[in-house]
């Protein structure tokens, strides 16, 4: 192992471990598209070595995501150690856990008809119990733990883009997402607030088939007295808030902001709340139902 006097330069390195079927393989990719050198199923104590390679070949700071999971679960107990060690050194380690409830890891092990890797005489109901207990060690020192029972494949990606891509501007990275609570609250989300009391486009005609980023949907959403007094106070309460995130050090700040079904109120708050914010916070805006449908026979309240 090198040295600490003739340490690499600080590294970036993300174990991505979780349950089989919880999108590890998504996310790889993810990681691949991000400048990222992804092994898969590395025994732990050869990350070190991994490190000094990856960044001798390329010249630079090595950026890698190992994946770990129940495959090579002979290798787990290895793992705090190796982190340990690493951070010790100066690299920046960071362990991503990636769940979903028993019964998504269901249905998705049926749709595919994949088996689970540990899958026997019990089934694969039984198989990801034994999982859950073989890497429960790995989510107990997970710095990120994400359920994806709600995510499609796109999601997943904004998700772990927001957080995990590679951005020159130091300090804390915020993200504001809209959302609809008839699909569920982003499960990344740090502060959640619900504008559902505000002027709901849906029951104007004329705006129902638009979104929040059309003009007059914006304009009808925030000229109300409501909306402008809660902009001012939502605006202050971040400006205190930020500063004293990034003062402890949080890297990252994620704002959920929601309505019925995120297409209007959510939509064109969270845009209004970016540009607020853009000088001091900067943030990254992603809209995560705006294309959805509304079901059949739904209005919202």
């Amino acid at each position: 192992m090198t040295s600490p006097r003739n340490a690499s330069p600080r590294s970036r390195v993300v174990i991505l471990t979780g349950l089989s079927g919880s999108g590890k393989s998504t996310a790889t990719k993810v990681f691949e598209d991000i400048g990222y050198f992804c092994v898969d199923n590395l025994p732990a104590v050869l990350l070190p070595k991994i490190i000094d390679l990856v960044s001798e070949a390329r010249g630079e700071t090595a950026q890698i995501a190992l994946v770990a999971d129940v495959r090579g679960r002979e290798f787990l107990p290895d793992f705090t150690r190796v982190i340990e060690d690493l951070r010790r050194r100066g690299h920046a380690v960071q362990v991503l856990f990636l769940d979903a409830d028993d019964d998504v890891l269901l249905r998705r092990f049926s749709e595919t008809r994949r088996k689970h890797p540990l899958a026997g005489a019990g089934g694969a109901k039984e198989a990801i119990r034994r999982e859950r207990k073989v890497l429960s060690p790995l989510r107990e020192m997970a710095d990120t733990v994400l359920n994806t029972s709600q995510y499609t494949v796109h999601q997943l990606r904004d998700a772990l883009l927001r957080r995990f891509r590679r951005e020159d501007a130091a300090g804390l990275r915020v993200s504001i997402v809209s959302f609809g609570y008839r699909y569920g609250i982003p499960l990344e989300a740090d502060m959640v607030i619900d504008v559902r009391f505000l002027p709901n486009p849906n029951f104007v005609p004329a705006l129902k088939a638009h979104t929040g980023l059309d003009r007059k949907v914006r304009e009808y959403v925030l000229s109300a007295t409501t909306t402008r007094r809660f902009l001012r106070l939502l605006t202050a309460t971040l400006h205190f808030l930020l500063p004293l995130y990034t003062k402890e050090g949080k890297a990252y700040f994620t704002l959920a902001i929601g309505c019925t079904g995120g297409r209007h109120r959510s939509v064109a708050i969270a845009e209004a709340l970016a540009a607020a914010l853009a000088r001091k916070a900067a943030p990254v805006v992603v809209h995560r139902d705006l294309h959805r449908d509304s079901p059949a026979g739904r209005s919202a309240p």
